[in-house]
């Protein structure tokens, strides 16, 4: 089904907020040259790693033989800065996303041009915070539900399954169900074609949006009747993972580092996110939640939650719940951790997962 990520190899810390390759981190940034001559000039003042406002202050470096005539400057091919003279350039990163920001310099002389790029990195600037958690009740969950999405509707969850296929064999079943959430009890239960790998879903304005994993398209569903209204092609040819909404616009994830800003109305793009710490670029963002402006989210394979920021990308907080397996029935088709869901009343978390019969409400602190 999905790739096993090299997101944690040994802790929750050592990982997300660990060092690069080898234990080091780069000091100076890397040239990469698109002609297959050398060109006659590099950049001058630009280092590696650069953090949020933070801003590129750089020229390039002329040699004797090189006469300027004009230059053209981009980032990410986007046009940045033309000069007539070797003038320093200043841009501001935080137009940008996190991640590798590729500088380009075309140089205009005597009717010919030269072009030069170098990469650099484009990083939050804090680690993020690690949070613990207490355990406040369990309830039981159907272990046969391969959950894919976890969300409260008034007092009952709203529960999206996928039909995964377990180490023994075992299918799942694909569907979208109403769960007492304190009894587990099966409340209304609407289920998919054996074709259809559901994934993540979220209710927005009395709809209820569910991902499929590989067919390219969301359902929209009465979230009174649980009936189908209609399909929503993707923006792009992608997978569907997780799926929530800020009220208004819904979050999509793909299992790349991008979460997608998306029209509700027919599935466009508005814009996107990039999803780092303050060492790497994250990717594997899986089941989703939308809680006091914060995106909470489960990454695969790994039994850590973790706090978005949605206008940057930044991860500004962890939680290790790897001891929450722990406590569920050991079994052979026993998965990862995969379902938040936010209870407003009691300022709580339920956490559950992929073939675990046990659901966990918890509260988080410092």
């Amino acid at each position: 089904m999905k790739t096993i990520p090299s997101l944690f190899l040994l802790t929750v810390a050592s990982l997300f907020i660990g060092c690069g390759e080898n234990g080091k981190k780069k000091t100076s940034p890397s040239s990469d040259t698109l002609p297959k001559n050398n060109p006659n000039f590099s950049f001058e003042g630009i280092k590696q790693d650069y953090t949020t406002n933070e801003e590129l202050s750089f020229q390039i470096t002329r040699t004797p033989n090189l006469k300027v005539d004009s230059i053209h400057y981009y980032i990410n091919d986007k046009p940045i800065a033309k000069v007539l003279e070797n003038t320093r350039i200043t841009y501001r990163l935080s137009q940008e996303k996190f991640g590798k920001q590729i500088i380009k310099a075309i140089v205009f002389s005597n009717g010919e041009s030269e072009e030069n790029t170098v990469n650099i990195d484009f990083s939050p600037p804090n680690p993020p915070q690690i949070l613990t958690y207490r355990i406040v009740n369990t309830y039981p969950h159907d272990i046969k539900a391969f959950t894919q999405g976890l969300e409260f509707f008034g007092d009952n969850l709203m529960e999206s399954t996928g039909n995964g296929v377990g180490v023994s064999g075992s299918k799942g079943k694909s569907s979208i169900r109403i769960v007492n959430p304190k009894t587990g009890e099966l409340i209304k239960k609407v289920e998919l074609a054996d074709s259809i790998f559901g994934e993540g879903a979220t209710i927005l304005n009395g709809k209820l949006y569910q991902l499929t994993y590989k067919n390219n398209l969301a359902y929209v569903y009465d979230m009174a009747t649980l009936k189908t209204i209609k399909t929503l092609p993707y923006f792009q040819n992608m997978e569907g993972w997780g799926l929530t909404s800020d009220g208004k616009n819904l979050y999509m994830s793909d299992g790349s580092e991008n979460i997608y800003v998306l029209n509700p109305n027919n599935f466009s793009k508005i814009d996107y996110i990039r999803v780092a710490t303050n060492e790497k670029i994250v990717n594997q963002i899986n089941e989703m939640e939308w809680v006091k402006g914060k995106i909470y989210a489960n990454f695969f394979m790994e039994d850590v939650m973790g706090i978005i920021n949605p206008k940057t990308g930044a991860i500004e907080g962890l939680v290790d719940l790897s001891k929450l397996r722990e406590n569920v029935t050991q079994h052979v088709d026993l998965d990862v951790l995969n379902g938040i869901a936010y209870n407003k009343k009691s300022n709580t978390f339920f956490v559950t997962g992929k073939n675990w019969d046990k659901t966990f409400e918890i509260q988080l602190s410092d």
